[in-house]
């Protein structure tokens, strides 16, 4: 089916870009979604005097989305989860998550605007890519981590998924203090 575009669709064109798409995708989310209308002959001409309308519309949404990305840009939200030793998770978190976070921290952000191509499974910081309008696109931190205080560390910039037993936390200063030994003989 040849659709008029309404508006930059990512991956299939620009506003007034006439694109052939499957049939189900026309009618499932392009024309219920208002991003769209069939190519006939009527709508081309319908379309050619609401251009200046859409082009309008849409600058006053990117500039509103751009405002918005300049505050949620960077942000980082902290998620508790439950994991093992390793620092995999006994879940993981999705953009539903993500998302009731953001709200949280008072931004308005739907799932579907953040792009997650898999959920997260392990503790640590990830940035997730959050799409406000087609043209504008910023990212925030996900701390997930077990507790409010491991997160407190991460941010920090530690690593808290290598493992560390008080064994090898002996073996290391031992190491050290044979070492700081040893030079100072070879000095002597």
């Amino acid at each position: 089916m040849e659709v008029i575009l309404l508006e930059r669709v990512a991956k299939l064109g620009q506003m007034g870009e006439i694109v052939r798409v499957k049939d189900g995708f026309a009618r499932n989310f392009l024309l219920p979604e208002g991003k769209a209308l069939r190519a006939t002959k009527d709508n081309k001409a319908r379309f050619e005097t609401m251009k200046a309308q859409l082009e309008v519309r849409n600058l006053e949404l990117k500039n509103e989305a751009a405002k918005v990305g300049e505050k949620l840009d960077g942000t980082e939200v902290v998620l508790v989860r439950q994991a093992g030793e390793t620092g995999q998770l006994y879940g993981s978190v999705s953009t539903r998550d993500l998302a009731e976070a953001l709200t949280a921290a008072g931004f308005t952000v739907a799932r579907s605007q953040l792009i997650l191509n898999h959920p997260i499974k392990t503790i640590g910081l990830h940035t997730v890519p959050v799409t406000l309008h087609p043209e504008v696109e910023v990212s925030i931190k996900a701390n997930v981590a077990r507790s409010a205080d491991e997160a407190a560390r991460q941010s920090r910039g530690e690593d808290l998924s290598v493992i560390r037993d008080e064994d090898d936390e002996d073996e290391e200063i031992a190491e050290v203090v044979e070492s700081a030994e040893t030079e100072e003989a070879e000095q002597a």
